[in-house]
This record gives C-alpha cells, sequence and structure tokens, in this order.
C-alpha cells in the first residue's frame, strides 16, 4: 500500500499513542469554532466535480486507471491503525463465503464483532476544548483526517490545517466488518447534524468519486428506534460487489435522465429496494435522494442507503416500522452481506433463513408502491 508522510508538530496525530477507546474518550469538539484546532486535511479539487456546462457540479470521476491520492491514504493510514492495535480483530482472518442457493448471499464469520460498539460514537460525550489542551496523541488517533472542498483544481493533502467548515471527518472502525471501515462524520460550526442534508450527502458522494474505487462501499442507517439523532456514515472496502449489485432492474422513473435522477427497482429481490443513479447534475441528484430521505425520517419509516460505483448509485432500501422480530438491518445486510459470531451459526447459514428475515425486515408491497409514486413526484418537481 502507498503510505503518506506528514510532517511532524505539536498538532500532528502521527506522533501516537496506543490502546485508546475511541469515541468513549473523544474530547474533539464538533461544534463551535473548529478552525482553531488543526487536523490532517484532505482537499477536494474543484475540477473534479465541476460538470461541463455552466460550471455547475457533477459527478465527474475519473477514468478507471486514473488513481487518486484518497485512495491509498485512506488504507495506509487504516492499515496504519491497525498495526498499532486499535482495533478489536483482524477482520482479514474472518471467513467468508457464499450461502448456497440462487442469490449467492454473503456469510462472514466473525466472532469478535460487538453489536453494540457500533452505537460507541452516538454514546461519546463530545465536549468543547480550547487549543491549549488540545493534545492528538491523547485524544485522536483513532481520526485519520478530515475532507473538506478545496480551491485549487486538483486536490492536495495538508498534514496540519485548521479543519474548514461543513468538514467530513474521517475516523477508524475499530469494529470493523471488511477491510478498510471507517466512520464518516460531517462537522458543522453551529452543531452536529441531526438530519442527512444536502450538504452532508454531497460531501459523502464527492469522497465516493474521489476514492475512485468500486470496491469501496458507503452505508447509512435509519433505523426504527435511534438512540440518538446523529448523523454519521460508515464505509469499506469489499473484494467483489454485494449480491444487490449483481441484480437487474425495473425502471420506475427516467423523465429526465441526463439532468435528474433516473429512478429503477431491483427486481427479485428479497428487500424492497430502489436504485437512484445521478445524471449530469450533482445538485439535483442529492437535492432528490434528501428530500426523499427527509420525508422517510418524518414519517419515522426506516430505510438505508448504499452509495456505490464511485457515488453514481444510490440504493434505498425501505423497512417496516415495527419489527417484532428485532432490530431493524444495517445497510450491508440489506445489500446481501450478514454476519454470524458464532461457527455454529455460520456453518448453518441457509439461504432460505436469511432471506426469511429480509422479507420480515422490507416494507410492504402496498405501501411501497405509494411511496415509489410519491418519489417519482419529488423527482418530478426538482428536475424542472
Amino acid at each position: 500500500m502507498v503510505s503518506v508522510n506528514a510532517f511532524e508538530d505539536e498538532y500532528s496525530p502521527l506522533n501516537q499513542n496506543g490502546g485508546l477507546e475511541p469515541f468513549r474518550s473523544l474530547s474533539v469538539p464538533l461544534r463551535g469554532n473548529l478552525s482553531k484546532f488543526k487536523f490532517p486535511l484532505y482537499l477536494i479539487g474543484e475540477i473534479r466535480c465541476v460538470s461541463k456546462n455552466d460550471g455547475e457540479r457533477g459527478l465527474i470521476c475519473a477514468s478507471e486507471q486514473e488513481s487518486t491520492l484518497m485512495d491509498p491514504l485512506l488504507l495506509a493510514q487504516w492499515e496504519d491503525r491497525a498495526w498499532k492495535g486499535l482495533l478489536k480483530y483482524d477482520v482479514t482472518a474472518c471467513e467468508t463465503k457464499i450461502i448456497d442457493g440462487e442469490r449467492e448471499l454473503i456469510a462472514q464469520l466473525n466472532e469478535g464483532w460487538d453489536l453494540s460498539s457500533f452505537t460507541e460514537i452516538e454514546k461519546s460525550k463530545f465536549r468543547p476544548l480550547n487549543s491549549s489542551n488540545f493534545n492528538y496523541s491523547t485524544h485522536c488517533e483513532h481520526i485519520l483526517f478530515c475532507v473538506s472542498s478545496g480551491e485549487s483544481a486538483n486536490s492536495e493533502f495538508i498534514p496540519s490545517a485548521a479543519v474548514h467548515d461543513d468538514a467530513v471527518m474521517v475516523i477508524v472502525n475499530r469494529n470493523p466488518i471488511e477491510y478498510g471501515h471507517v466512520f464518516l462524520v460531517p462537522l458543522s460550526s453551529h452543531n452536529w447534524p441531526q438530519n442527512l442534508d444536502d450538504r452532508s450527502l454531497e460531501m459523502i458522494l464527492r469522497i465516493s468519486v474521489e476514492v475512485n474505487n468500486n470496491c469501496f462501499h458507503v452505508f447509512y442507517d435509519h433505523p426504527a428506534s435511534l438512540c440518538v439523532d446523529k448523523v454519521h456514515f460508515q464505509a469499506c472496502y469489499f473484494a467483489n460487489l454485494l449480491p444487490v449489485e449483481f441484480l437487474p432492474v425495473v425502471s420506475v422513473y427516467d423523465r429526465f435522465p441526463e439532468e435528474g435522477v433516473r429512478i429503477s427497482e431491483v427486481a427479485n429481490y428479497p428487500m424492497k429496494a430502489l436504485v437512484f443513479e445521478a445524471g449530469q447534475s450533482l445538485k439535483v441528484f442529492v437535492k432528490v435522494v434528501t428530500e426523499i430521505c427527509s420525508y422517510l425520517q418524518d414519517q419515522s419509516i426506516p430505510f438505508n442507503l448504499l452509495i456505490t460505483d464511485c457515488g453514481r448509485k444510490i440504493f434505498l432500501f425501505l423497512q417496516v416500522t415495527d419489527l417484532a422480530a428485532g432490530r431493524s438491518l444495517f445497510a450491508w445486510e440489506c445489500g446481501g452481506h450478514f454476519i454470524f459470531k458464532s461457527r455454529h451459526d455460520f456453518d448453518r447459514a441457509s439461504e432460505e433463513a436469511v432471506v426469511k428475515r429480509m422479507v420480515s425486515a422490507s416494507i410492504d408491497d402496498r405501501s411501497f408502491e405509494v411511496l415509489k409514486k410519491l418519489f417519482c413526484g419529488i423527482a418530478d418537481k426538482n428536475a424542472c
């Protein structure tokens, strides 16, 4: 892997101290005047997110052969934290198999995985600090870097810089389900966003574009019961595409395929799922998806987002509000990747049982049809 060198100074997070419990001991101020504190900062160049028409931002991705700095930077920093012992276990040693059956769902044996640790970021007690007592070697080893929009044409990495307003913080996930598992936390000078908004989703999509790696998948979960309503994403690398990505789709909305958004339904899948594909306008793409998510949040309808294809596609999974059988599914489970904590359950995993679990979590046919019509109306309104 490519490593990224950084200058060491009093603010540098590369002067490291192991054995930390991320989020539980995190004292980074996620609100207030962030400009007082210095982080490694990745600035996404303007040339990568400007369309040919009127200078509007669009999803302009690098070619498959073109490498970008963010991909090796993220992996190098994640591997560095793994080598230093910040992760609870070696996820690369976890056994993975395809579950027998037509759908080729994925099962992973991960005995170290702890469901409760996914709430660490939500349970953390963030408190303001002043610059005089802010010490990375004590508080911030798990922070890989921050991402923001740059003013230069090309992207650049600054080892130590003041955090821009409305940046995204990349934080290692100590409890990974796959290689390179991180939290992507939108920041703000005013507060930590409580609902998914245009700004947050746009930055996440731009990160996906900048990584430029089809193995990189981003997840967002809005479950039926929220412990704390704070927006954060997760992302990791899969060796192969998830099962839902191989399935055919049926067109639902394509009136404005170039400037607007194309909406399709995933065919023959246990969960009700839609795919949103970006046209030339990133602004319209983001607006449509966030307005739909806002409606679902207001109606207390649990949903998941899976961002793939270097930011070009967003899968939306719709779940039932009342899960008598247990918790809501994570986005990677909706995509067909399931984790088993015991060898016994892993060996006995069957497509029938997994599909039954997905079907029980999915919204019903009638509600899905109503929502599809509503979503098409939202796309129509924003594309005009």
